[in-house]
């Protein structure tokens, strides 16, 4: 059985898709959403959701929440004296949605599509995949959230959109996806994020504003510290929650049998958040400056998301677009839904058979290199980028770099993730040693192609052209590797797009033909078509699909005025 779940990081939930349609899972409960929180007692009895945020206040160091910020990472949660990694923990989560399924439908699912936020690196996917497996699942595919959210509001919409842009303002992370639907492709033109920064931190903000209103007297001071910042967290959630649907609430906690409260209004609760506020115009300014797309070209803008049900996101997103936001979709259970879309896709389910998805890359892929500076030294470790990030997958891309020392025996390519100029900033996936014959420095070159697929696995070619001799390295995403024969289906998939737009057949037989026009005319006329050739040229040498279709449409268009002006 192939289930669909968010695992988010204030609340998770589980979908199945069943009779043509997403169907939402409820917990023990009754509830739709279950809390991402998990506490642990001494004697090993476990507390999953709504069960384990009531003990928090009593037992916080045997309670986690938020721990889906740490997945990815090596820090580590300690619970009843025992250290968890984020993944075990997500297990634990991911389990109780497990049982949940199987006391609904009686069967227990075994395979299941996972979300995770658009612009988690490849560290975090692998742990998330991780998480999965250890809760007895295998890991059919990820999905970006903002995807999910995507399809789960197209197949309601049932119909071609113009470019809209999802807004998925979650506990812990925030993502925007520019996105286009037509003819059943479900197209993502650009992503952009920060994964720190969710209803979590707007939590923080309040408590931190509140305290001192509530505490003059600073009895929180003889508190454990574990202790006061939970009582604060949960004060700070629940007055939160108030203010999205009144112009005040109280923000509460009790300290040995005190009751400490003050009312805070949501100009209060905006002014505490107005560096939060600042900070979500950054990734939305970046999405759409990635896909060349003007914000009044948007037909939608879709709200994702819990934390993007406070009136203070809604007021900044409406002064931000100049419009009103879209939330036809339920903010908390958009994402959930998509999934269960997304594995009924997977599950070649026949009433999706007509929807296709076409994803990002979220993040630059490229190489270390070492560049001269004016003043004659070497500067190491510097990043190279090869495939950009918003670049539409499958994508190959090639490269060339030369060597930089006298008598070069090597060189070694370090690949990496991420968008920092210097590569210890990013993400390290893997490294390959190149050996080339000895020749004075720069003589020596070598072609370095990525190829990439929307499942992960990211192959380098590297060609020497001196020596004539090819290396290659596959990454893939997956901890434990697939079989041989899994891997060479997708490699095979891949080898269709290793060539460059120029060997593209009708690139060459369109520069063939402007070439010939060139010849053909003298003066002014030649000038231009040779302007045209030049443009032309420099579109097929960026290697960006979108730039070579309309420069190849433009010099069509040219080149079939000049046939039609033609004397006979």
């Amino acid at each position: 059985m192939l289930i669909g779940i968010d695992l988010g990081t204030t609340n998770s939930a589980v979908t199945i898709w069943r009779e043509g349609e997403a169907q939402l899972v409820p917990n023990a409960l009754g509830e739709l959403l279950t809390p991402s929180a998990v506490s642990i007692a001494r004697d090993g009895q476990a507390w999953i959701g709504t069960p384990a945020l009531d003990r928090m206040a009593a037992h916080p160091l045997d309670t986690a929440t938020s721990f889906k910020r740490m997945i990815g990472t090596q820090r580590t949660a300690r619970l009843a004296g025992k250290e968890y990694k984020p993944e075990d923990i997500s297990a634990i989560v991911l389990g109780a949605l497990v049982r949940d399924v199987e006391a609904l439908t009686g069967e227990k699912p075994t395979e299941a599509v996972i979300t995770v936020p658009a612009y988690f690196n490849d560290r975090q996917r692998k742990a998330t995949r991780r998480a999965g497996e250890l809760a007895g699942l295998s890991v059919r595919r990820l999905i970006n959230e903002p995807t999910a959210a995507a399809l789960a509001f197209g197949l309601q919409d049932k119909g071609d959109r113009e470019p809209f842009l999802v807004f998925d303002l979650g506990g812990g992370t925030f993502d925007v996806s520019v996105v286009e639907m037509f003819d059943g492709i479900v197209e993502v033109r650009a992503s952009a994020g920060d994964n720190r920064l969710g209803g979590d931190d707007f939590d923080e903000a309040l408590a931190a504003f509140a305290k001192p209103r509530v505490d003059p007297e600073g009895l929180l001071a003889k508190v454990p510290d574990e202790r006061r910042e939970a009582l604060l967290k949960r004060a700070a959630e629940t007055c939160r929650r108030a203010l999205s649907s009144a112009g005040e609430a109280e923000f509460a906690l009790t300290v040995d049998e005190t009751r400490l409260s003050a009312i805070i209004t949501e100009a209060e609760f905006e002014t505490a958040c107005e560096p939060l506020i600042r900070r979500l115009r950054d990734p939305v300014v970046r999405a759409l400056r990635d896909c060349a797309i003007e914000a009044a070209e948007l037909s939608d803008v879709v709200l994702v998301g819990g934390a993007t049900r406070m009136p203070v996101v809604r007021k900044a997103i409406t002064r931000l677009f100049g419009r009103f936001p879209n939330s036809s979709v339920h903010p908390d259970h958009a994402v959930a839904l998509g999934a269960s879309i997304q594995a009924g896709l997977v599950g070649r389910d026949a009433a999706l058979e007509e929807i296709r998805i076409t994803d990002v890359c979220p993040f630059t892929l490229g190489i270390e290199v070492a560049e001269n500076d004016r003043y004659g030294g070497l500067q190491r470790g510097l990043f190279s980028p090869i495939i950009e990030r918003n670049t539409p997958v499958p994508v190959s891309r090639v490269s060339s770099y030369s060597t930089m020392g006298d008598g070069q025996k090597q060189i070694e390519f370090g690949i990496y993730q991420g968008e920092a100029r210097e590569v210890s900033g990013n993400v390290k996936l893997g490294q390959i040693a190149v050996p080339v014959p000895p020749r004075p420095a720069g003589e020596v070159s070598a072609e370095v192609r990525f190829s990439y697929d929307s499942s992960g696995l990211l192959e380098v070619d590297v060609h020497v052209p001196l020596s004539g001799k090819n290396h290659n390295l596959v990454i893939v995403d997956e901890e434990d590797r697939p079989g041989p024969k899994d891997i060479e289906k997708r490699r095979a998939a891949l080898a269709k797009l290793k060539f460059h737009p120029r060997e593209e057949a009708g690139n060459a037989a369109l520069m063939a033909r402007a070439e010939r026009a060139y010849e053909d005319h003298i003066g002014e006329m030649r000038q231009m078509i040779g302007h045209w050739i030049t443009q032309f040229a420099g579109a097929l040498d960026t290697q960006d699909p979108r730039r070579i279709a309309d420069a190849r449409d433009f010099l069509t268009g040219q080149l079939g005025e000049i046939d039609s002006s033609s004397p006979l």
